[in-house]
């Protein structure tokens, strides 16, 4: 199995903790990935997800119900949204950390970082899925 460098994700999109959810909601509008880290002084500080936007964000936003107070909830900020102190892996780890992670922890993502917690990519159980995929012959 590869190592999980090869399968990550590089130079992942990140959020600041005081960053608003409505900066959050357009990076997800213009995007095809479910998961912004969260980061502060080049440090993991947490990941959302777009599970975790929409589950704080009103459900009345854009339509005809739409009030002033719908509109303040993309006025929240990350870190009262987040999930603080993610789970993550090393750059040494292999995927089989990574599946052992996603099956014990229930995650869809997980972040790798170096030495000092600054997030250098981030796996998901699809990349391993696609490397599966690749490896296994084609039926003819």
């Amino acid at each position: 199995m590869p190592a999980i460098t090869q399968l990550m994700s590089r130079n992942p999109v990140s959020v600041s903790p005081d960053d608003t959810l409505a900066v959050v909601k357009e990076i997800f509008d213009q995007v095809k990935f479910h998961h912004l880290l969260v980061v502060d002084n080049k440090q993991l500080m947490g990941v959302i997800s777009d599970r975790d936007l929409f589950k704080a964000l009103s459900p009345n936003l854009g339509t005809a119900a739409e009030t002033t107070k719908d509109l303040a909830t993309l006025k929240k900020r990350v870190h009262q949204v987040m999930h603080r102190q993610p789970i993550s892996l090393s750059v040494g780890a292999d995927v089989m950390d990574a599946v052992r992670l996603f099956n014990r922890e229930g995650v869809s993502c997980i972040p790798v970082v170096d030495s000092f917690n600054r997030p250098l990519g981030i796996l998901s159980w699809r990349d391993i899925m696609q490397a599966l995929e690749k490896k296994q012959p084609r039926p003819e």
